[in-house]
């Protein structure tokens, strides 16, 4: 992961813990004072809530405990985890820009790329000029590599 995904995940702990975690408590408690807990949906909503928070805490306490933190600045050569691609689609032309970051960090709308995704998987081992072939869900897609860098 990087350390940028690593904090972001502290972050979100953190706030869980000390935020979320006990406003929850609080509704809860609240939720409780208003009688019968069989037809309170406001006690039912609370606890289903705690429940959400509590596994995110369990979830992002382990991905934390074994995370690697890599500094891509370090690495350099054909693309490897933390590189920024530049790609063309053959297709359309588009150019597409996008990081590869580990599963916890990964969101598309910011060009973070999952490297489990198929693209990421694709592109992977491959130089600047390299034209690769990737199966989508939404068919099969073109790129040619245009630039690497790891930022």
């Amino acid at each position: 992961m990087t350390r940028a995904g690593y904090s972001a995940l502290e972050a979100e702990l953190k706030q869980l813990k000390s935020v979320e975690r006990p406003a929850i408590i609080q509704a809860i408690a609240e939720a409780r004072e208003l009688g019968d807990l069989k037809e309170n949906a406001e006690y039912h909503s609370a606890r289903e809530k705690q429940g959400f928070i509590e596994g995110r805490i369990k979830d992002l306490e382990g991905a934390l405990g074994l995370a690697e933190v890599i500094d891509p600045k370090t690495l350099s050569g054909a693309i490897k985890f933390g590189a920024t691609v530049t790609v063309v689609d053959e297709d359309t032309d588009e150019e597409k820009t996008w990081q590869i970051v580990g599963e916890y960090e990964a969101s598309v709308e910011k060009g973070l790329l999952n490297i489990k995704s198929p693209i990421a998987r694709a592109l992977i081992g491959k130089e600047e000029g390299d034209s690769v072939e990737v199966r989508t869900p939404g068919g099969a897609k073109s790129y040619e590599i245009l630039s690497i860098a790891y930022k």
